[in-house]
């Protein structure tokens, strides 16, 4: 298997990882987020698109930021160790979420010559 399917594969098992973990760290219904919320916060890290408003080179460094795991982790542990809303564990679980299922989907980080460049090759049309 190539270093990318692994890495594809990897995205896969962070994000089923993180969405196991979501339950109980949401609450789930009946009582916790409403699905809208678990939809904003999922989808919260392609904001980081707007950098691309300033150009790629901006737009990659704006979505890398938002879309490295380490994100996510930090918001976990910043609300497992009380130093904010319960809630940011949650998002935390998202944020992971969506950058797993960003990289199963081929979507890697990106590279400052375009968005369709990315460390696990070229995205689009060829």
């Amino acid at each position: 298997m190539s270093a990318v399917l692994w890495q594809r594969l990897e995205g896969a098992l962070v994000l089923a990882a993180a969405l196991a973990l979501l339950a109980p760290a949401a609450g789930l219904p009946p009582h916790g987020l409403p699905w809208w919320a678990l939809l904003a916060l999922f989808f919260a890290p392609d904001l980081g698109f707007l950098g691309y408003l300033a150009g790629p080179r901006a737009g990659a460094a704006a979505y890398n930021a938002l879309h490295l795991y380490g994100v996510g982790l930090a918001l976990c542990a910043l609300g497992l160790a009380g130093a904010g809303p319960p809630v940011l564990v949650a998002a935390g679980l998202l944020w992971t979420a969506h950058a797993g299922f960003d990289r199963m989907l081929g979507y890697g980080l990106k590279e400052p010559t375009g968005f369709g460049d990315t460390h696990l090759g070229r995205i689009g049309r060829r």
